[in-house]
């Protein structure tokens, strides 16, 4: 792509080495699934990943977390039916009502990213809200990517970028991760994925570069600790140089 440069790659995430990642990413998938198996409409399977969304929360701020990004609506989750997409728009209002107050009192910083514009102006308010009464917390930062694609968030950024004027040898990769939808966080460490499916789905596409990976056929509603504690020990065993070598010191080299 022509607007990359030639730069040296970023610096290791501050998690480097460590066991317990500084930000985790999840792709939340399997909660049509786990209704249908209940015989349950698929909008029972979202309330369910709701109430496992709270539980993660709490769990990585007991493990020491710093970030946890999930993807909860993606651009191209508007072919799914009406009644889904409906049920899913209105599931924002009611969480933001019912958790918001006891996130903000956890110390929790809640970010929205994705494209607004094509949601309902209840549900933009309802985000503004939430960022706003989190502002200043300084506890774990909860990113929620909705209405939010991997593509979309590169070319937002080669738009900003060209709006604030920066000349083409002035767009590095520096430049473009300072505009991404996530700049507010460092990348992720860990890429976590439920529901059994092996592939990215247009989620933090330039963000991943380093991530390590961990899918798992676990639905999302039924995700728990024991889930994460497996997550997290295939991370802690993952050798992690960035696209270099181990020195004699530290162990030998690949």
């Amino acid at each position: 792509m022509a607007f990359f440069s030639s730069s040296p790659a970023p610096a290791a995430p501050a998690s480097e080495g460590a066991e317990v990642p500084r930000h985790v990413a999840i792709v939340m998938d399997g909660n049509g699934r786990w209704a249908r198996k209940r015989f349950m409409p698929r909008v029972f399977g979202h309330k369910a990943g709701m109430e496992t969304v709270m539980s993660v929360i709490a769990d990585c701020q007991r493990r020491g977390i710093g970030f946890l990004t999930l993807y909860a609506f993606s651009s191209e989750n508007w072919k799914r039916p009406e009644e889904e997409v409906s049920g899913l728009m209105n599931l924002v209002l009611v969480g933001v009502s019912k958790y918001l107050m006891r996130l903000a009192e956890q110390g929790v910083r809640i970010k929205v990213m994705g494209e607004r514009s094509a949601v309902s102006p209840k549900v933009r308010e309802a985000w503004n809200e939430a960022e706003r009464v989190t502002a200043n917390n300084t506890g774990l930062t909860l990113t929620v990517a909705f209405n939010y694609g991997g593509r979309w968030d590169v070319v937002q950024a080669c738009r900003q970028a060209m709006s604030d004027g920066l000349a083409p040898e002035q767009i590095t990769e520096e430049a473009l991760s300072a505009r991404m939808a996530s700049s507010h966080a460092p990348d992720p460490d860990l890429f976590i994925r439920t529901g059994g499916e092996i592939r990215i789905s247009n989620f933090l596409l330039w963000q991943i570069a380093y991530s390590e990976f961990h899918f798992t056929d676990c639905l999302w509603p039924d995700f728990d600790a024991a889930e994460m504690d497996k997550a997290l020990t295939a991370f802690a065993r993952r050798d992690r140089r960035f696209g270099g070598v181990k020195t004699e010191a530290s162990g030998p080299a690949a």
